[in-house]
């Protein structure tokens, strides 16, 4: 099934060169996931990984309607436990720790003068394949809807989308 957006294939240079919030710093540091060479692009609505090194760090990228845009996501120190949290960009819920609060430096001047930006997100960055019922959440789930698989991935790519426009904007 084809949905509004499906996600190409992306080199490792165009991966690594689409961060528009990283510092130099974190630009010089950036390494791709380890299954990089071995990702379902046809899966994905973005490609998304934490850092082995640093799993407070988190990577988003996604092949949008302003081009390819990456992200530079920080993950919570204190991970919440015994509660439920809903995603923001797939809905699904997630019990304990499935779900947190990711935030991201905004680009340009905002992102400078430590402007940020936030939501909710599946802590493995798997929301394509929550939608796509590739995954399931353990204990939590997708919520009871009548949408088709099509809906729910069109929704995430907007939610997708709306995110990282709010990283944008300067």
């Amino acid at each position: 099934m084809r949905y509004k957006r499906d996600m190409q294939a992306l080199s490792g240079d165009q991966v690594l060169g689409s961060f528009v919030n990283a510092t130099p710093a974190e630009a010089e540091r950036l390494e791709l996931p380890w299954w990089f060479d071995a990702a379902l692009w046809d899966s994905l609505d973005y490609l998304g990984w934490t850092d082995p090194d640093a799993p407070e760090r988190g990577y988003l990228v996604a092949d949008t309607s302003f081009g390819v845009v990456g992200a530079v996501l920080r993950l919570p120190k204190r991970r919440p436990q015994g509660r439920r949290a809903l995603c923001n960009l797939c809905w699904t819920q997630h019990p304990g720790q499935g779900a947190l609060l990711m935030v991201a430096r905004r680009a340009g001047k905002a992102g400078l003068n430590h402007n940020t930006v936030g939501t909710y997100i599946c802590a493995d960055l798997a929301c394509s394949l929550y939608v796509r019922g590739l995954r399931r959440s353990l204990g939590g789930g997708a919520m009871p809807e009548t949408i088709t698989v099509g809906v729910r991935v069109q929704r995430l790519q907007d939610n997708l989308e709306d995110f990282l426009g709010r990283i944008l904007v300067d």
